[in-house]
């Protein structure tokens, strides 16, 4: 169950085309909230206002989590709060999230859930999928069951969810190689790298 499961529906290939068409995805020299350089950046909230390619990307997550029966779509805020709503919708379920109170991430306003729920967790970018596992963690000490965890692009290189034995279904495998400065071979090349999400509106 620690493997990656496929998609059906809104393909990879049609996803990253949308997504680059809308600047959802850049490919150049960026530097990321953590530091780190990288030759991609995702920006999932300018895919996911569109409501057409949002609704066509949560129908195909929801046909390859069909089997599993879920009850429930959990994301957290703030990135997967749009996808997760769309994914409960086209799952026919209740849409949650979890948000930070105090730098911990916690279920609030007034949601709820029921001992033994079935959950699929969903997140828009997984890098390394910390904020991800914060949140199934919190489901599980509620009495949840996380039974598969969802994103529309899966960075990590692999199932971070693995040890867990929770699956992943990504609708895109995207490899984006990252650098601390000191190695980054964009820097050394003479470029400068930009922080996309410090421009003005973003």
């Amino acid at each position: 169950m620690g493997a990656s499961l496929v998609g059906a529906g809104m393909d990879s290939a049609t996803l990253l085309e949308s997504m680059r068409a809308k600047e959802a995805l850049l490919e150049g020299h960026f530097e990321l909230s953590s530091g780190l350089h990288s030759d991609r950046y995702f920006q999932c909230a300018l895919f996911l206002q569109y409501p057409d390619e949002a609704g066509a990307a949560a129908q195909s997550l929801a046909r390859a989590v069909k089997g599993l029966d879920i009850d429930v779509v959990v994301g957290p805020a703030m990135g997967a709060v749009t996808f997760s709503y769309e994914v409960g919708r086209a799952c026919g379920t209740r849409a949650l999230f979890t948000e930070r109170k105090d730098g911990e991430m916690v279920l609030r306003r007034g949601f709820s859930l029921k001992q033994g729920e079935r959950v699929l967790v969903v997140e828009d970018v997984l890098t390394t999928g910390g904020s991800a596992r914060e949140v199934i963690q919190v489901l599980e000490s509620l009495g949840a069951k996380v039974v598969a965890a969802g994103c529309l692009v899966n960075r990590s290189g692999g199932n971070p969810f693995a040890d867990l034995n929770i699956p992943l279904v990504a609708l895109s495998d995207v490899e984006a190689r990252t650098w601390a400065p000191a190695d980054c071979p964009l820097c050394a090349s003479g470029t400068q790298a930009v922080k996309p999400g410090s421009r003005p509106g973003a």
